[in-house]
């Protein structure tokens, strides 16, 4: 019974922090996303109002072109950065694992990753520029004319794109060259004994052996581009025109420049619901998996 009593004390100050900064401000976000700024309890009518607004979903974006709405922005996103991330981090770890200097190279690229969002951001906004850009230089190269990526509402969110694969791809790099630490070497000898070719090693042992690991990467890239937020706010402001808006930002825009909290938890709310529906089935496969 004191054992017992010792621990619960043991970990009281730990479910205190958890509870307040927490449980207590998710309780909180959904209860003010049913609200309306009144006061009043509004059921559904907050998500159908907030999710329909052109900020969130504009249909005649399909028509004109860009903004298409946060949300649409979000999808984009994701449909181009995760297979983007998994591949690089995937073909990138195998090349380097047998490489000399290897390691090297590794932490080269990993600096992308250790480099702050905030950071990442104004360095994206001076390789997009039309004037002293990187990128820009380069394509003119290839007769494209020079212009500041970032500030065009067609190539803004393929910029911040493209610059985010460089902040995120080193994480999906160490987590496959974790994963193929694991994966013995008598499997590669016994495929190579068997005549197999480094193709066929690839698709046929490294891949299905990393699956582990792949989800763990499609899960934890999902939701960091389902919340990304510091690269968009520092190099584009969600601009121009809202081209390059997405949900985070769009809450963000809410809470502190419409001061309308309820908005705000209303997109929060809908991000979390999101991610829940992503990630738990995805911990429950893995989990699955190793049993």
């Amino acid at each position: 019974m004191g054992q017992t009593r010792g621990r619960i004390f043991f970990f009281l100050p730990a479910l205190i922090l958890l509870a307040t900064f927490v449980v207590y401000p998710v309780i909180n976000t959904v209860w003010l996303s049913f609200q309306t700024p009144e006061g009043e309890f509004a059921f559904f009518k907050n998500y159908v109002r907030i999710l329909s607004e052109p900020e969130i979903v504009d249909l005649r974006g399909f028509k004109r072109g860009f903004p298409y709405g946060a949300l649409i922005h979000n999808i984009i996103w994701i449909v181009i950065h995760l297979p983007l991330t998994v591949m690089l981090g995937l073909i990138l770890a195998v090349i380097l694992r047998d490489v000399k200097g290897g390691a090297v190279i590794k932490s080269i690229i990993f600096l992308g990753m250790v480099t702050p969002m905030v950071v990442g951001g104004i360095i994206l906004r001076f390789l997009f520029d039309g004037s002293v850009g990187i990128l820009p230089s380069f394509l003119s190269l290839f007769g494209v004319a020079k212009r500041t990526l970032t500030a065009h509402p067609d190539t803004a969110l393929f910029a911040l794109i493209l610059g985010s694969l460089w902040l995120w791809t080193p994480f999906s790099m160490v987590l496959y060259s974790a994963g193929l630490e694991t994966i013995p070497d008598y499997v590669y000898e016994a495929a190579v004994i068997d005549g197999a070719s480094p193709l066929r090693i690839f698709f046929m042992i490294t891949v299905p052996l990393l699956k582990p690991v792949t989800g763990v990467v499609v899960t934890m890239t999902f939701l960091w581009v389902l919340k990304i937020f510091d690269i968009v706010y520092v190099a584009t402001m969600g601009g121009p025109g809202g081209s390059s808006n997405v949900l985070a930002l769009q809450m963000y825009m809410y809470a502190f420049r419409e001061f309308n909290a309820n908005a705000a938890a209303v997109v929060a709310t809908f991000l979390m619901l999101i991610a829940l529906v992503v990630s738990i089935p995805t911990f429950r496969a893995l989990r699955g998996d190793e049993s």
